[in-house]
This record gives structure tokens, sequence and C-alpha cells, in this order.
């Protein structure tokens, strides 16, 4: 598995041959500048709730690329409203696709699309294949739901959590987290692109320390081989 940090929340993964994009937020972001949106490549773009500074780069990249959307069945039924092509989940259930198993689970927070649409309940998601498992917790607040993770998919190699407070969880709760969900590697998102979600990175790498965890916060545009 390669994944490729694009600002915010916006994650590419290369697994099993195949492309997949997480909640696209990349042209309106200053931070990100630098990357260039049309030559992201997708196969699937997995959407964790409505929020515009999650789904912004949706349609334009699904329009390009072909990718089909992955999501609740609210979020997918409105972009299928705008001819793109998606595969409807809810909470517990996972689904068999080409590039390993998706399962999408619980996350605390809200979502609505950017048009007012109600934007169903938000979640994250497992995945996992014969070259690893990650989970993607979208926005969340720290929730005892997590604990059910460990028990209901394979061990994780990574987790991709927010950090960045006011909005989500904060650096401390994503340090619990850790241990509900039984994973001690985590990249941090959702953190520095506005001010409400600027954190301090040296107290966040130091509290991680401290407890024998790894936080990673890559730069815009670094890859990690996980």
């Amino acid at each position: 598995m390669k994944l490729t940090y694009y600002g915010h929340s916006a994650f590419g993964l290369e697994t099993m041959g195949k492309h997949i994009l997480f909640d696209p937020f990349i042209s309106p972001n200053e931070l990100a500048a630098e990357v260039e949106v049309d030559k992201i490549k997708a196969d699937y773009i997995l959407v964790s709730h409505g929020h515009q500074d999650h789904v912004v780069d949706v349609e334009s990249i699904a329009k390009r690329t072909g990718a089909k959307i992955i999501s609740n069945f609210e979020i997918v039924s409105w972009y299928g409203e705008k001819g793109l092509e998606g595969h409807p989940m809810n909470h517990g259930g996972k689904v068999k696709f080409d590039f390993g198993i998706v399962k999408y689970v619980n996350a605390v927070h809200s979502s609505v699309l950017p048009d007012g649409t109600y934007g169903g309940n938000p979640g994250g998601f497992v995945i996992w294949n014969e070259e690893g498992c990650l989970y993607f917790a979208g926005d969340t607040a720290l929730t005892m739901d997590m604990k059910l993770i460990p028990m209901t998919c394979p061990a994780l190699d990574v987790a991709i959590l927010p950090v960045g407070d006011n909005f989500t969880m904060g650096y401390e709760d994503a340090l619990m987290a850790c241990d509900f969900i039984d994973c001690d590697r985590v990249v941090g998102c959702h953190y520095d692109t506005f001010g409400y979600i600027k954190i301090d990175h040296k107290a966040a790498q130091k509290a991680f320390d401290a407890k024998g965890k790894a936080l990673i916060l890559p730069a815009i545009g670094e890859s990690l081989e996980l």
C-alpha cells in the first residue's frame, strides 16, 4: 500500500493495482496549491461525509476519471442524480471490491452536502486486502464504537485520524483512539488548513512519543509506503 497526502483530509491510496481517493478537498486549499488535481488518478472515491471541505473535488475528478463513488446511501444518491456511478453503503456493512474489502464504520460528526441536502450519517472506512489493513476515520469525535474495529476487522497496520481539534478529535483524543482501535501507527489529518484547526506539531509528536506510538504528519504531496 502506498499513501499520498493531498492536504486536509484528502489522501490517495495505491493498492492491488487500483487508485483509491479519500475526501478530495484540494483545489480550494491554499496549502495544496502545488497539487495538480487534474493529474490525480482515481478508480474509486471514498467519501466520509458531505461537508464541502471533503467533497469539493469529487464531481470533477469522478467525471474525468470515471471513478466509482463509495459512501453512504444519501451521498451516493446525490451524486447519482448528477450522472455519477456509485456504490451505497451504511454503518456496519462491508463489501468486497476488486481492491479489497471495505467496511463502513461509525463516525460522530455532522453531514450536509454543499447545496444543503441532507448528507446522511457520517462514517469512516476500514479497508483490507493481502497488502494490509487501513482505517480512515473521516471527521469524528472520539467514540467508544472505535473499540468494535479490532473486534470486527483484521489488525490495523495504520490509522488515518483527525488531530486538528475544534471540529473533530484533537491529538490527545486521537492518542486515546489508538488504544481503542489497537493501532500504534497514526497518520494525522484535518489539521492546519484553517485557523480553527492549527495544531502544535511538537506537542502532538511529544504526546505520541511519550506513549510509544507513532504520529506521522506528512507534508502535502508526500507519499508513504505502508
